[in-house]
């Protein structure tokens, strides 16, 4: 292999471990309230079709970065999917087998979309055109996500906070993305809005609504509990 095809390959590996993480912890979030036994067949069917989207991504990329404030609607797309995913409650989710899992399914595809973005520009940008890379770099994205939504998954199984630093991670991309139209940033700008001090306040709204809603429900299940106990 000559240095022209493995640099460019190096490169994009690189992309997939540095991009691949956000991704990551949207399959570890959508599939932490299924059974483990279905875990890792939503995680599998979830990424494999996310990644199908993700290649005819690439091959429209160029004709959709000509589709006006794409990105920012993207972003809020993504916000509502991180309060959804913050806030999903295991009583009302408590439902059997396929619709758990296509439920986990669609929202991995659906946020890797919107997610993937960066990632298919970036790709698509090392590639300068080779699609053998492109297609390398769709495969090696799959064993990243894989694993690296196990891990988190595990750790979210041990430790509660894991959840709300995953959607806060979710809302970063999302705020990012909402704020890549320039015609937005000037706005914000010309009104003399700091642009980090709203990602920052975006961060603090969406897992103070999500801590709050999560708080009253489980309130409202314990009194619900004592309440069918007696």
């Amino acid at each position: 292999m000559s240095s022209e095809f493995i640099l460019p390959l190096l490169t994009i590996i690189g992309i997939d471990i540095i991009l691949g993480g956000d991704n990551a912890i949207v399959v570890a979030l959508a599939c932490r309230k299924l059974p483990p036994h279905l875990r890792n067949k939503a995680i599998i069917a979830g990424i494999f079709l996310a990644i199908a989207a993700r290649g005819i991504l690439t091959i429209a990329a160029v004709y959709l970065l000509a589709i006006p404030y794409l990105m920012s609607i993207g972003g809020i797309l993504l916000l509502w999917i991180a309060f959804r995913l913050l806030t999903t409650d295991e009583q009302e989710h408590a439902v059997a087998g396929e619709n758990t899992i296509s439920s986990a399914i669609k929202t991995i595809v659906m946020a890797d979309v919107v997610m993937g973005f960066d990632n298919v520009l970036a790709v698509a940008g090392a590639a300068e055109g080779n699609n053998v890379l492109v297609l390398l770099g769709l495969i090696i994205s799959v064993p990243i996500i894989i694993w690296g939504s196990k891990i988190i998954l595990y750790l979210m199984t041990k430790f509660t906070a894991i959840v709300y630093i995953g959607a806060g991670v979710l809302v970063y991309t999302a705020s990012k993305m909402i704020l890549h139209e320039s015609i937005i940033r000037e706005t914000l700008h010309k009104a003399g809005f700091d642009t980090d001090i709203i990602v920052i306040l975006l961060i603090a709204i969406i897992l103070g609504f999500g801590w709050l809603r999560n708080h009253i429900k489980g309130i409202k299940w314990f009194h619900t509990f004592r309440s069918n106990r007696n």
